[in-house]
């Protein structure tokens, strides 16, 4: 009855056949001449097959020998895609994260948020998508990015949702402004005066308009523009005054009077992720990051790193 043949008699075979000669198999195999011939020795006999024809001093692989060679090589590939497979989960879950942000994040934010990220996570690659924040949704959705930072919460269950904690809405101005002498903003204060202010169809637009309904209070747009660093760098020049989320205020904190605005208008700037990912230890590494360096910003108005 024939046995089974082990790992090692198999491997012989295969680098024999490849190889041509059994000195080179034994290179190969980094074992002595006459370890291959004991293997294949011991694989015929345990096979019932004769694998060689053995003319002047050579080993030939008969018809037997090759269609075995053939399904060891077979089982060989499968072995190699195996390997393969191993090398791409270990990149999905250890090497690599995609970012989905928002256009008016895709400054400081998310440049101090990977500088954060890849201080503990040298090896891993980092690739940013700049998108509106519904397309971001879609492609978390999609599994095509880990991480969103958008402007919006979702109640897709799939998704989870934390907010960013940049705190509520503030009123900026130039430096030199009448209103920087004043704690605190009201819709009294800024009855009239110069504003910029996002585009007419801007969620925060809306947002603060809504806010303000039923003070009386005219908001005197003299120009509109489409990202809140923009609204920022153009109260910084002296252009107006503006209401904002504190966030994109912070980072310019020397170059703009920033104040507290009453009523207060939370931000909904959000991290959101997919549940369940395959990477989700560093997805959560990222959010963390996040996290820490919005924190820095409205804190300190520049990232602070860790010693």
């Amino acid at each position: 009855m024939s046995r089974a043949p082990n790992l090692r008699q198999i491997e012989a075979l295969k680098a024999i056949v490849e190889c041509g000669t059994v000195s080179r198999a034994a290179d190969v195999l980094h074992i002595s001449q006459p370890a291959v011939s004991k293997l294949l020795s011991h694989l015929e006999q345990d096979t019932g097959l004769q694998l060689f024809d053995r003319v002047r001093g050579r080993l030939i692989p008969t018809v037997q020998g090759m269609r075995l060679y053939h399904e060891v090589d077979r089982v060989f590939v499968g072995i190699k895609q195996i390997g393969r497979a191993v090398d791409l989960i270990k990149r999905e879950e250890l090497g690599q994260i995609s970012i989905g942000v928002m256009p008016a994040l895709a400054g400081r934010l998310i440049s101090q948020t990977n500088r954060r990220f890849l201080k503990t996570h040298r090896e891993t690659y980092v690739s940013v998508v700049i998108r509106s924040s519904q397309f971001i949704v879609d492609w978390l959705i999609s599994k095509q990015v880990d991480v969103g930072i958008i402007n919006r919460n979702t109640d897709n269950a799939y998704i989870e949702c934390a907010p960013m904690r940049s705190g509520n809405f503030v009123c900026i101005m130039p430096k030199d402004h009448v209103l920087s002498e004043k704690d605190e903003i009201t819709p009294a204060d800024i009855d009239g005066q110069p504003f910029i202010a996002l585009g007419a169809d801007n969620r925060v637009r809306q947002k603060i308009e809504m806010a303000l309904e039923g003070s009386g209070v005219r908001l005197n747009y003299i120009m509109d523009v489409t990202l809140a660093p923009a609204v920022c760098e153009m109260v910084a020049e002296g252009l107006g005054i503006s209401i904002v989320d504190p966030l994109f205020a912070y980072g310019q904190r020397d170059r703009l009077s920033i104040k507290q605005f009453t009523p207060c208008i939370a931000s909904d700037l959000s991290l959101c992720w997919l549940r369940g990912t395959q990477n989700q230890g560093i997805v959560d590494d990222y959010v963390e990051a996040a996290r820490i360096t919005v924190k820095d910003i409205v804190q300190h108005g520049t990232y602070t790193p860790d010693y």
